[in-house]
């Protein structure tokens, strides 16, 4: 039986009576979430869905997430997460790319899912925070459809630097083995587990290393609809959780948190970082106050995601995404698709188990992201002579000023070590001369006082003289996407820059 949704019988069947699901004072056992998960499907079914029909979720971390997910898949259909923040336009898109039946989102906050599935033509449902079946629910068959390792499972979009989201098929195999080897070499997780839910579930982070490798393990996973840093905190606290994910904002934010002395975290055994690169300082930072070990990824949406880690039972090594996880390949390649030498810079390539199938209905860029099996990411990284993948940026993201490559990710990091700083982002903006110069938005911490001069001789005393940025300024935050993460493309420039 290769459906992903296997995973939740084979708990159930074994822990059936252990929470697996928490939201504040909502509690689902497993037995309730593979009962409800079954009518999930079954409404589904009733509603016309069958096997290789793909389904939209428009739902934020709540309850119903995680039973409509498995329902859809118990089902045999294909889920189309979405990001509950989208306008019916963009939701439009995603139907109509996808081919959805069906689309179900959150009653309190429907309107742009209800509006596209009405623009497309295809049925919508609603369902409340927590109880999916109240109005999904169906009865009659709830028994689970039998999918092909190769049949698609999620198909996930994800935004390039160009053109409309391109929608990255993985396959219950994909997804399943990513589960897995997440769950049984990185988390070492077991029923007495509790994972931190606030990683979107409409993303693959969230939803392979959180939800799926949960159910795996049989741990119970507490779920935040919106992060917080201090809620956050004070979940760790009320519900003793073992094992933190997320991005290193979050970790910043619990970090910069002014009271989180008062939080008893000490429940907390791993913690895992992923989506980004993780400033060094933080990390430090972080492990320093909290008393635990951060443990930092690599992976994408088309990997399912995770590529490479540092390894619980190896040694770890801050400022790099480990080495690659059992079942993957990764190698460093030029523009030619060619090998770079030891120690220099070349674009990531991977290769195994996690990577997709392909976009969906895109075969012209599935060749060219997969032109010989191996999935080229765009990131560019190093590789140290034990193996460990550096990440050094993106590849669209590298600044060429003067014909000198210049990476943001190593401005960034000079600027994290100062004090006062929160969040930083370094971008290229143009110069007449010199092609590009470099540019950095800097957020401070509640408090914390520097002035843009500072900050730019504090980058200069510390990188060559090239590459320290001409222009600072500070914003009161900087732009994030749906993970947390920090979204250079999206800062804006300051008129002094622009001119």
């Amino acid at each position: 039986m290769a459906n992903l949704a296997q995973h939740l019988l084979d708990t159930a069947a074994q822990h059936g009576d252990r929470p697996a699901l928490r939201m504040d004072d909502a509690v689902l056992t497993y037995d309730g979430f593979r009962e409800t998960a079954a009518g999930v499907a079954a409404g589904l079914r009733s509603r016309g869905v069958r096997p290789g029909d793909r389904v939209g979720m428009v739902l934020p971390n709540v309850l119903s997430f995680p039973v409509v997910f498995y329902g859809a898949l118990m089902a045999g259909a294909a889920v189309v997460p979405m990001n509950p923040l989208l306008k019916a336009r963009e939701v439009e898109y995603y139907l109509r790319d996808s081919g959805a039946r069906l689309v179900v989102a959150l009653d309190a906050i429907a309107d742009a899912a209800t509006e596209a599935a009405a623009a497309v033509g295809v049925d919508s449902a609603t369902v409340d925070p927590v109880d999916a079946g109240a109005t999904l629910g169906g009865s009659g068959n709830g028994d689970l459809e039998p999918r092909d390792d190769q049949d698609a499972a999620v198909i996930l979009y994800t935004s390039g630097t160009t053109g409309p989201p391109k929608g990255a098929e993985l396959t219950h195999a994909n997804l399943s083995g990513n589960a897995r080897t997440t769950q049984e070499t990185l988390l070492e997780g077991t029923p007495d587990d509790v994972i931190m839910g606030c990683l979107p579930l409409f993303h693959v982070f969230g939803l392979t290393c959180a939800l799926n490798a949960g159910v795996l393990a049989g741990a119970c996973l507490t779920l935040l609809p919106r992060f917080d840093g201090a809620k956050a905190l004070s979940i760790i606290a009320r519900d003793r959780v073992t094992v933190f994910e997320g991005v290193p904002t979050m970790f910043s934010a619990m970090l910069h948190q002014a009271d989180r002395d008062r939080y008893d975290v000490s429940s907390l055994r791993l913690c895992v970082s992923g989506g980004s690169a993780m400033p060094v300082e933080v990390m430090r930072g972080f492990e320093e106050a909290f008393g635990c070990i951060v443990l930092e990824g690599y992976g994408l949406s088309e990997t399912s995601p995770v590529a490479s880690f540092n390894h619980p039972h190896a040694e770890r090594k801050p400022g790099t995404i480990g080495t690659p996880i059992r079942g993957v390949e990764m190698r460093l390649v030029d523009d030619e698709g060619r090998d770079v030498r030891p120690g220099d810079v070349g674009e990531i390539a991977i290769r195994g188990e996690n990577v997709m199938k392909g976009y969906w209905g895109k075969p012209e860029e599935t060749a060219k992201a997969i032109p010989d099996g191996w999935f080229r990411t765009g990131d560019l990284a190093r590789q140290d002579e034990d193996g460990y993948f550096a990440i050094v940026d993106r590849k669209k993201e590298m600044i060429i000023r003067g014909g000198y490559n210049v990476y943001p990710r190593e401005i960034e990091e000079a600027l994290y070590e100062h004090p006062a700083v929160a969040e930083a982002a370094c971008i290229g903006v143009p110069h007449p001369e010199l092609g590009e110069e470099v540019a950095a938005a800097v957020a401070l911490k509640p408090g914390q006082q520097a002035d843009p001069d500072e900050l730019r001789a504090w980058v200069r005393e510390r990188v060559a003289a090239y590459k320290y940025p001409r222009h600072v300024w500070l914003v009161e935050s900087l732009p994030k996407g749906p993970t947390g993460k920090i979204l250079r493309r999206a800062v804006e420039l300051p008129a002094e820059v622009r001119t």
